[in-house]
């Protein structure tokens, strides 16, 4: 296993990548504006249940295929933008998710938010790429248990991404209760996830893997 020293220095990485806006927090926080907190905190499960697989899948070597097979990195890009572009369609098309505390989360159901939010996550290829690039730099390439030990790193990175996001589900459920009295813009929520959805299948499909 890494010493400590080392996993308190893969920490303070962890907390410096987690703290910096991207994506994943960018879905969690329109999450918890338009669908409230439980919401949110089910969108950030299913993210970390991606790093957890994108951690797995490194250690068994097969988020290399990424780098050796570039029509891989391909596939995959393209899914997860097509993916996106689905749920955003969806969410617009959708019926009566508006700013009422249970509402949306009736019309959605906990497991699939947590799937939408795990999804979203393995289908970036983008992420897997970040796990190859970062974990095995804090690895001990001399010990056991190779898959066990990219399990810890990836448990540190989302225990510190709990932290990091639980603070922007709270203030998004705070912003979605003061705009809860707004009734001449119901369909607001639904148009700000779905510009989320389509903001980020845009962002995968003009990206690269640099």
């Amino acid at each position: 296993m890494p010493e400590f020293p080392t996993l308190m220095l893969f920490a303070a990485a962890a907390l410096v990548l987690t703290a910096t806006p991207g994506p994943d927090m960018l879905l969690i926080a329109s999450r918890s504006v338009s669908q409230g907190r439980s919401a949110g905190f089910l969108t950030y499960a299913g993210i970390a249940a991606g790093t957890y697989c994108h951690a797995i899948a490194a250690a068994l070597g097969l988020s290399q295929l990424f780098l050796t097979v570039p029509v891989a990195y391909e596939i995959v890009r393209w899914a997860g933008c097509a993916y996106l572009l689905y749920l955003s369609v969806k969410t617009v098309r959708s019926q009566g998710a508006g700013f009422s505390p249970t509402t949306g989360l009736k019309r959605l159901s906990s497991r699939r938010i947590f799937l939408e939010g795990l999804a979203t996550n393995i289908l970036n290829p983008k992420m897997a790429l970040f796990v190859l690039a970062l974990f095995p730099q804090f690895i001990n390439p001399d010990g056991n248990a190779l898959v066990l030990q990219m399990v810890v790193l990836a448990t540190i990175l989302n225990g510190i991404g709990l932290l990091v996001n639980g603070t922007v589900i709270l203030l998004g459920s705070n912003i979605r209760q003061r705009l809860s009295g707004i009734s001449r813009f119901p369909r607001l929520p639904q148009y700000l996830l779905a510009s989320v959805f389509a903001g980020l299948a845009c962002r995968l499909a003009l990206g690269s893997r640099q």
